[in-house]
């Protein structure tokens, strides 16, 4: 649902995957439930992942004006995109990626 109430985490990403990407969801996954377990519980947040080869996936792309491999904070008409932090830091410094998250989403509640 994107209402203001909300907070969607989507990550966008191919049927072909390579470690990086597969990092950047899991670590953003991590970060979720260590920081946010209980809004993610209530439905606050909400984390999906979807598959840009998929009609479902594309669709939701289209829709938040996504093409490729994306990590999106949509909060209503906020979209905050972390996808070259993820991408640089999901496997070098997964730490670093939890507390970026955290200070993006921590902004919007």
């Amino acid at each position: 649902a994107l209402t203001s109430e909300t907070i969607d985490v989507y990550y966008f990403h191919f049927t072909k995957r390579c470690l990086t990407c597969n990092a950047v969801e899991s670590e953003t996954i991590n970060a979720l439930k260590k920081y946010y377990a209980e809004e993610m519980n209530t439905g606050k947040i909400s984390f999906t992942s979807l598959n840009l080869d998929t009609k479902e996936g594309k669709k939701t792309a289209d829709g938040l004006k996504i093409s490729g491999q994306t990590l999106l904070i949509v909060n209503g008409d906020t979209k905050v995109d972390l996808t070259s932090q993820g991408f640089m830091q999901a496997r070098s410094n997964p730490e670093k990626l939890h507390a970026i998250i955290k200070t993006k989403i921590d902004e919007l509640l």
